[in-house]
């Protein structure tokens, strides 16, 4: 019971951090994605399971506040969630480089399945430009922040596995 409370405050105070602080640290309109990052973390600490439901309520709360289509940010949030779930087994938290590199995927695939569905099923294929403009500083800015970031949940997660 205390871990869901946990990932739950985590979620929410992901959630009110990219929302509020680092959209005033934003970057040419680019902010960090820390929904990718709790999500992404979460499956690849924890599991599919738990990487799905992560996932589902990281983009449920986008879909709710900023969305335009109820569900898509919440599906494409249980994919990434799920998807780095796959590498649970072969996790070592102390290591940086499989996170940074999981990080990375999922931002991508995030940015990717985005275009796909609000800009190409709209018939606007300007892709290279989506994909310099907003996927790739994105990504980069993401990255960033993941190095903090990331310690904080893998150090909460750690406590939390020590407890039980």
């Amino acid at each position: 019971m205390k871990r869901r409370i946990v990932t739950i405050l985590i979620i929410l105070i992901g959630f009110l951090l990219q929302c509020t602080v680092f959209k005033t640290l934003s970057i040419g309109s680019i902010s960090p994605n820390l929904m990718v990052i709790v999500t992404s973390s979460f499956g690849f600490m924890t599991g599919k399971k738990e990487g799905l439901w992560v996932g589902f309520f990281c983009g449920l709360l986008e879909d709710i506040f900023y969305g335009r289509l109820l569900g898509m940010h919440a599906v494409i949030y249980m994919y990434i969630g799920y998807a780095n779930g796959y590498f649970n087994h072969i996790f070592y938290g102390e290591d940086i480089k499989l996170p940074i590199f999981l990080i990375s995927a999922s931002e991508l695939a995030y940015g990717l399945g985005n275009y796909i569905i609000m800009f190409m099923m709209r018939s606007r294929f300007a892709f290279l430009y989506y994909l310099t403009r907003i996927i790739l500083p994105e990504l980069l800015y993401t990255i960033v922040v993941t190095l903090i970031f990331y310690r904080l949940i893998y150090g909460i997660n750690r406590r939390l596995e020590s407890q039980t």
